[in-house]
């Protein structure tokens, strides 16, 4: 399994950015579909978005969808999550995750998880 260190996480206003950035260790990173899921208080975690391990495809949720953007660097090992437009609704506990797989895109395709790292919007 993959090896997965969040980091990037802060409070930021409605209507701002953050990246977020995964550093990923262990198996050859770049033979794993990648991804973002998010857990809010008293919520179920949701899939935010994912990439395959090509970079040439990549899924979102409609609650992020025009906002949000799941970017790779295969030569770092390095999976990014640039947040734009952030809404109060987007703070949670953001993962980052692997994928022994292609392509990923429900929360029980992945296999390895990191920490976590907590975004909080204010209104």
């Amino acid at each position: 399994q993959a090896q997965l260190v969040e980091s990037g996480g802060g409070l930021v206003q409605a209507g701002g950015s953050l990246r977020l950035s995964c550093a990923a260790s262990g198996r050859t990173f770049s033979s794993y579909a990648m991804g973002w899921c998010r857990q809010a208080p008293g919520k179920e975690r949701e899939l935010v978005a994912t990439i395959t391990w090509t970079g040439t495809s990549t899924y979102f949720a409609d609650s992020v969808k025009g906002r949000f953007t799941i970017s790779r660097d295969n030569a770092e090992n390095t999976v990014y999550l640039q947040m734009n437009s952030l809404k109060p609704e987007d703070t949670a506990v953001y993962y980052c995750a692997a994928a022994s797989r292609y392509y990923a895109k429900r929360l029980a395709d992945f296999d390895s998880w990191g920490q976590g790292t907590q975004v909080t919007v204010s209104s």
